[in-house]
């Protein structure tokens, strides 16, 4: 009787603490890593690395110095020589850890090898990173940070550059104008396509950036950001008036590259190798984002007249993706999908666009409109993003890299509160002012009748 109360008392604080650890893991992954995840994966490192490296055929034949003094010093059998290991670097979401590579190896053996690792030392994901010649980093990601986001405290963002969202390596994902110009973001209905777009205008609002919407559904997605943009265009009728102008500000923007080269003035715009950035701050003209929400839309003909329309608007679009980069004009295109099927011109389109997000789609030929040209992983894990994920992404370039990436959750209030507070920035663009969008007042909450206090009496 004595042992058994004995093992009850024992084991209800064990049971309690290990109840704590598994609702902690699954409601607070980073409390739990912290705690618990943190101090068993390092031992797990520490006490297998040598034996991990050798099943992973990341070690070498030692060296005939390090043989002979094994063999003068020692009984101990030679074992092939794993990389030098650098000082385990803990951190919020894993582990950081450098390796120097052995004489022979190469970092593609080590990215081969991730999987293996992540499974060997218990964490989430291995990614590999090179530092210099001979030295990578493993970034060791102890639970899955996409599933509840929440963006590092300190990014190093600068001009022109947006943290929109995390990747799945908890490093903030960088949208980088200077860097990507133009891209292409796709995503079925609430597949958090329009969260993306939110994070970008109030991450731009700050900014001395000129932000231009082109919305076709009647302006629902852009009109709430109306009081930080320089011009709005809701209708497709609008929008062929709009690119025009566009077009125009980027010509003009050339003519003031070649007056301070010294350029000819009848130089063809195809000609000239530099930027805005090269002109003086005092003349530089203010950076331009065009966000094109429901490029479809743009492409959707019914009559002869509109199938003219949208080939000049086609051709205006290209245009501004082709040569606007130099001119600081840079492009914001999201759709449901965007191929051949939408007509002339949307092909060439889409090989402007540099950047490339898509979202959770409703068939794969989707995913490859976006992906396609990039990487054939890409197009399978955007094939296999679940709808109770919104938010959730890939994310890459036409240089062939790509990520797993999820926007954190932001109301479509809050970021309409930024803009309306941000709304002294809007730069003064003359030509886009008969296309500025009406701001509606705020009402004023008129006081409610005073009440006056009532005497106390008995």
């Amino acid at each position: 009787m004595t042992d058994l109360t004995t093992l009850l008392e024992v084991g209800g604080p064990v049971a309690a603490l290990g109840g704590g650890a598994a609702y902690a893991r699954a409601q607070h992954p980073g409390v739990y890593w912290s705690t618990v995840g943190l101090p068993i994966s390092t031992a797990r490192l520490l006490s297998s690395y040598g034996s991990v490296m050798e099943a992973c055929g990341l070690t070498v034949a030692p060296s005939r110095l390090r043989m002979l003094a094994v063999k003068a010093t020692t009984r101990r059998e030679v074992r092939p020589v794993p990389p030098r290991r650098g000082i385990i670097r803990p951190t919020s979401t894993g582990l950081r850890l450098r390796l120097r590579l052995a004489p022979g190896q190469e970092p593609a053996d080590v990215a081969a090898s991730a999987e293996r690792l992540r499974h060997a030392w218990g964490v989430q994901a291995v990614y590999m990173t090179t530092v210099k010649p001979g030295v990578v980093e493993l970034r060791l990601v102890g639970f899955d940070v996409l599933r509840r986001v929440r963006m590092p405290r300190k990014v190093d963002a600068g001009f022109l550059q947006v943290p929109v969202a995390l990747r799945e390596d908890a490093m903030p994902f960088i949208r980088d104008y200077r860097t990507v110009p133009h891209q292409l973001t796709l995503g079925a209905t609430l597949s958090g396509k329009s969260m993306y777009l939110r994070h970008l205008i109030a991450g731009l609002a700050p900014q001395p950036v000129a932000l231009v919407g082109i919305d076709c559904k009647r302006g629902v997605e852009l009109a709430p950001f109306a009081s930080r943009l320089s011009a709005l265009a809701t209708e497709p009728e609008q929008a062929a008036e709009l690119l025009p102008v566009l077009v125009k500000e980027m010509e003009d923007r050339y003519d003031l590259i070649k007056a301070r080269q010294g350029i000819a003035p009848d130089t063809p715009a195809e000609e000239i190798t530099s930027d805005i950035w090269g002109l003086p701050e005092s003349e530089r003209p203010v950076p331009l984002v065009l966000f094109v929400d429901e490029v479809a839309e743009l492409f959707l003909v019914a009559t002869r007249k509109d199938e003219e329309r949208r080939d000049e608007m086609v051709t205006q679009l290209m245009r501004l993706a082709q040569l606007g980069r130099a001119a600081g004009i840079y492009l914001e295109v999201c759709g449901q999908r965007f191929g051949a099927e939408l007509g002339k011109g949307a092909t060439m389109l889409r090989a402007q666009l540099t950047g490339r997000v898509c979202h959770r789609v409703n068939d794969e030929a989707s995913a490859k409109m976006a992906l396609g040209d990039i990487a054939p992983e890409a197009v399978t894990a955007a094939c296999a993003i679940a709808p109770e994920r919104p938010g959730l992404a890939v994310a890459g370039d036409t240089s062939g890299g790509w990520s797993r990436i999820r926007t954190p959750y932001l109301s479509l209030g809050d970021a309409a509160e930024t803009c309306r507070e941000l709304a002294h920035l809007v730069p003064d663009l003359p030509a886009l002012k008969p296309f500025r969008p009406d701001v509606p007042v705020r009402p004023v909450e008129t006081p409610g009748p005073a009440v006056r206090p009532r005497p106390v009496t008995d």
